[in-house]
């Protein structure tokens, strides 16, 4: 019996393999990627120090000048150390060592700075009761040689009405205040430099105790020899000046006696201290007193006395004082004319001042840890030329010919043993 088309089995249809499903992707709108955990922490440990590096900025141009001013009354506490402890080594108490070094300073300053003070104003008393004179003959002069009428009077008249005198008059009026201001401000740093000096020279040896205590003793060996260079250094270069304007008070002295000009050797003295210890300026306001006095004696002996400073000024630049700068402080002239420059570049009046001690005190200190050879004995050495003929290194061709010989030994000795083989 055939089969029917119910009882026939039925076969599956077949299947097609289905592709893996895809991971499930998120949608920008529902969610994004997690912050890592260290980012935040970053990103407040970059503002904090962002905001300290502000603070410190802000800081350091707050007390920019009383950091100068410590500077300046360490290196002045270096500069009277010697006296101070020569007085101590005699028994006497550092603090009142100090506060006699002191004293003297500014007695003598003192008396200095009265003793010009009352010539400076007999000379304007004096030029301003000879100005009429001088005015009459500059009117002269200038009546006979340009064939002009004038009269003191109408010059008098015009320059007292004249709208510049007045403006001038008007800021000179609203800027007294404004003097007085800078004259305290300069009297209170004075005033902080002598009393940060006192502090370092009294107590120098509780200071250099207290800065070896935190430093091993290694160490504290170098920061006392570091100590007593700059004290060495910083004495040289007092000397140094004080030869300078010693050299400089008696050549200007001369030459104030042979002009005739009044208060030659107070003037002597003014010239020789302004000009060496008040850096970049002093050499200018050092003449500018000479010439007014010299010219209420005659307009030609300001001349003279101006070419004198200038010409005087250069001898002293590039003759006198790398000679006794090398000689005193131990440093080359160009080095002591190129830490000049930089001090003033980077510290102004008081970079200049400090510079040459400092820059001698680091190369000694430096000078220690440099190995140094034996120069070669060579006449180029000494700035002399070499011989023709003379070979550039007769010790390297020795060696070779050495080297040479030693390999025609060599080859005869092998020549030999192979003939015997």
């Amino acid at each position: 019996m055939a089969p029917t088309d119910e009882t026939a089995p039925t076969q599956p249809p077949p299947t097609t393999p289905v592709p893996p499903a895809a991971p499930p992707t998120r949608s920008s709108g529902t969610g994004s990627a997690r912050m890592p955990s260290w980012l935040p922490r970053a990103m407040v440990l970059a503002l904090a120090l962002y905001a300290c590096f502000r603070l410190g900025s802000w800081a350091f141009d707050q007390l920019i000048g009383l950091l100068i001013n410590v500077l300046i009354s360490f290196f002045l506490a270096l500069a009277i150390e010697p006296a101070v402890s020569r007085m101590a080594a005699r028994g006497m108490r550092r603090g009142l060592a100090t506060f006699l070094v002191f004293l003297g300073i500014l007695v003598a300053g003192a008396g200095f700075v009265v003793l010009l003070g009352s010539m400076l104003a007999g000379q304007i008393v004096e030029m301003v009761e000879e100005f009429p004179k001088y005015l009459d003959s500059v009117i002269n002069w200038v009546n006979q040689n340009f064939h002009t009428d004038l009269s003191r009077v109408e010059v008098q008249d015009s320059l007292l009405h004249s709208d510049w005198l007045q403006k001038y008059v008007q800021n000179s009026a609203t800027g007294v205040l404004d003097v007085s201001t800078t004259v305290l401000g300069g009297l209170f740093r004075l005033l902080t430099i002598f009393l940060f000096s006192f502090y370092f020279a009294a107590d120098g040896p509780r200071l250099r105790r207290g800065l070896c205590s935190v430093l091993p003793p290694a160490r504290q060996a170098e920061v006392l020899r570091a100590w007593e260079i700059a004290v060495d250094k910083t004495g040289g270069y007092l000397y140094s000046r004080g030869l300078m304007a010693l050299v400089s008070g008696i050549a200007h002295y001369v030459l104030l006696v042979f002009l005739d000009v009044p208060y030659a050797p107070a003037l002597a003295i003014w010239v020789g201290l302004v000009s060496q210890f008040i850096p970049t300026i002093g050499t200018y306001l050092a003449g500018a007193l000479p010439m007014l006095i010299a010219f209420t004696i005659d307009p030609w002996y300001a001349l003279w006395v101006l070419g004198f400073v200038v010409v005087y000024q250069q001898f002293e630049n590039y003759v006198l004082q790398p000679k006794l700068t090398a000689r005193t402080v131990d440093i080359h002239p160009a080095v002591a004319f190129g830490s000049v420059i930089a001090g003033t570049a980077l510290m102004g009046a008081v970079g200049a001042l400090i510079a040459i001690p400092a820059v001698a005190t680091l190369q000694a200190f430096l000078g220690a840890y440099v190995k140094r050879y034996d120069v070669t004995d060579d006449p180029r050495v000494h700035g002399r030329r070499r011989r023709r003929g003379v070979p550039v290194f007769p010790g390297l061709r020795r060696a070779r010919g050495a080297s040479g010989n030693d390999a025609d030994e060599d080859t005869e000795q092998l020549g030999a043993s192979g003939a015997r083989a």
